[in-house]
């Protein structure tokens, strides 16, 4: 079982999402990048790693794509927008063409995942269009890579406000 959690800034998505697997062992692979400059957002991850039950481990700085090749426990996926904006930036593309990061290993990876998996992604098409060609080129990419997920998973739940509905 493949589920794809879809939602805006501060939705509830990613609450939803844990809240979906429960206290059963779970692979958590975080995608964020920690800058120790931003306070902010580094307290961000602490609420996310508290909240999560002792059972549950956390993998940072690894490569999604590997681990859910790998048969084990439950894999929460949390979150592709963080993990596409790695690509850009790795790939320096953010002011190279659309489709320069290739982004069909992570869906191949999802469509052939063993275990149950839920991944967790930000839906951006909902706001203004953005001033920059950079944040043209994120809201395009990451809109073209969650249509693409959400065909290999079973399940799409959007959460807004904290409520979730099905899609999918």
């Amino acid at each position: 079982m493949r589920t794809l959690v879809l939602g805006g800034a501060r939705s509830g998505k990613s609450a939803h999402a844990e809240s979906l697997l429960g206290a059963v062992p779970v692979r958590y692979v975080a995608t964020a990048r920690p800058d120790p400059a931003d306070t902010d957002f580094a307290d961000r991850i602490c609420a996310h790693r508290a909240r999560r039950p002792a059972n549950w481990v956390t993998l940072d700085d690894v490569d999604p794509v590997a681990v859910l090749a790998e048969p084990g426990p439950a894999i929460l996926l949390d979150d592709v927008g963080t993990w596409l904006t790695g690509q850009l930036d790795a790939a320096d593309a953010w002011t190279r063409p659309r489709g320069t990061v290739q982004t069909h290993k992570l869906c191949d990876a999802v469509a052939a995942c063993p275990s149950r998996l839920v991944v967790v992604s930000p839906e951006v098409g909902l706001g203004v269009v953005p001033a920059s060609a950079s944040g043209r080129l994120f809201r395009d990419e990451l809109g073209t890579l969650n249509q693409q997920l959400a065909r290999v998973c079973d399940e799409v739940l959007f959460v807004v406000a904290g409520l979730a509905s099905r899609l999918k």
